[in-house]
């Protein structure tokens, strides 16, 4: 079988499967019931410093359900773990010292401050945990502290915070970036900058899920009004992907290291992620919805693809994606294909002709012979567009086919038609 095992920033796993900072890792208790079920590592939920308490509220969480799918993408309103700093570390060196193979990176918010990281950073290496994971993405409660986002939309923040962990521990720093900016090439190249060891995104999106319409208030609604939160789930895995492939990509990032975190729910979401370059890739809605157990799953089925595929380790795969990830002025202006639909698999729905005929180019043709119906493909019109595929309810009915005979590989900068263009204006 395939060797799965996981290397990334010098923390070794015995696979890439690591739980998310958030309630699943809160206590010993979670995390030995997951380290026994088979995951990889986790990221323990973030610690904050001594002093008050931390005080959460009920409710915490929304959720998108779509298409019959629960949890489609959740919200949340919880901050940093509300324990003892003294718990949370005792328990840390313990788990760590039984599961000595397992990846145990601590989250950690402080203020920032030079010495208040200084001084959790020299408590959290007596714990013997792996490295730290710097909270630079929690998008409400604390960020109106001054913590999480609020640092992680600031570049200058995250490389100053970053130097400071650097100089204080010799700990594999992982900087956790936020998605709620612009460019996510800004903050990923300032903790760059400031010497971390790896990145890790996405954390949550600023959201709200919904409206109950008879409160009036957003949800989850806390005695009768609500606050945006945190947004995560399967419905974030795109914007997930796309940033991980920015940094990816990016010779200023200079290959940094990254945890890929969002959305990711099966094996197959997890190769995604590693294509684009992941090292480690982080999971927590999914066993928030269906359990620990899902580990099962995930390490059969990765291995079981890299099998299939040839490939004998994580590395054998690892970014490979990345160099065909360009941006759009590099794409063929040539290559041309056109739907063809399959009439031995066509319900007859005409789901097709309806969302091209009202939204896209009238290129699906809907007659009526006799007793049935039938749809078929007028190629001068179609655009090769997708939609009517994407649209289709049966597997591989509308297929598409490529037309363009291989003409030459041509950008948008060199086409013809662009360059008259360009003259005109």
């Amino acid at each position: 079988m395939a060797d799965i095992t996981c290397k990334i920033a010098g923390v070794t796993s015995p696979n890439p499967f690591w739980l998310a900072s958030a309630p699943p890792t809160d206590k010993e208790y979670n995390v030995v019931r997951a380290v026994e079920a088979g995951w990889g590592g986790v990221v323990w939920k973030t610690l904050g410093e001594e002093g008050p308490p931390v005080v959460n509220v009920s409710s915490r969480y929304g959720a998108i359900n779509y298409g019959g799918n629960k949890m489609a993408g959740l919200n949340n309103i919880e901050l940093i773990t509300d324990r003892p700093l003294d718990v949370n570390l005792k328990e840390i060196e313990r788990v760590k010292k039984n599961w000595p193979d397992r990846a145990l990176i601590v989250s950690l918010m402080v203020p920032c401050e030079e010495q208040s990281w200084q001084k959790i950073l020299k408590r959290v290496e007596t714990t013997g945990c792996d490295g730290v994971e710097l909270n630079f993405g929690c998008p409400h409660g604390m960020s109106e502290r001054g913590m999480g986002s609020a640092v992680g939309q600031v570049p200058e923040y995250i490389k100053q915070v970053t130097e400071w962990c650097k100089k204080y521990t010799k700990m594999p720093v992982f900087v956790k970036l936020t998605p709620n900016i612009t460019n996510i090439l800004h903050p990923a190249r300032a903790a760059v900058s400031g010497g971390a060891d790896a990145v890790s995104l996405i954390n949550t999106i600023n959201s709200i899920t919904s409206v109950n319409l008879d409160l009036m208030a957003p949800e989850p609604v806390v005695n009768g009004i609500g606050a945006h939160g945190g947004y995560c789930g399967p419905a974030v895995k795109p914007i997930a992907l796309c940033m991980v492939g920015e940094i990816a990509r990016d010779p200023d990032c200079k290959k940094i290291p990254i945890s890929g975190i969002g959305g990711i729910s099966t094996w197959r979401d997890a190769a995604e992620f590693i294509s684009l370059g992941a090292g480690s890739v982080q999971v927590c809605t999914a066993a928030m919805h269906y359990g620990f157990k899902i580990i099962d799953d995930l390490t059969d089925g990765l291995s079981n693809w890299m099998d299939e595929k040839g490939y004998q380790t994580l590395d054998d795969f690892r970014g490979k994606a990345v160099p065909n990830y360009k941006n759009w002025q590099d794409l063929d202006m040539n290559y041309d294909i056109k739907a063809v639909i399959d009439q031995d698999k066509c319900i007859q729905c005409g789901l097709c002709h309806i969302v091209c005929e009202d939204t896209s180019h009238q290129a699906v043709k809907a007659e009526r012979l006799g007793d049935t119906r039938r749809y078929t493909v007028i190629d001068e019109e179609c655009v090769g567009c997708n939609l009517c595929m994407l649209a289709c309810p049966v597997d591989t009915c509308i297929t598409m086919k490529r037309v363009d005979n291989g003409k030459p590989y041509l950008t948008w900068p060199n086409d013809p038609r662009n360059a008259a263009n360009m003259k005109k204006a």
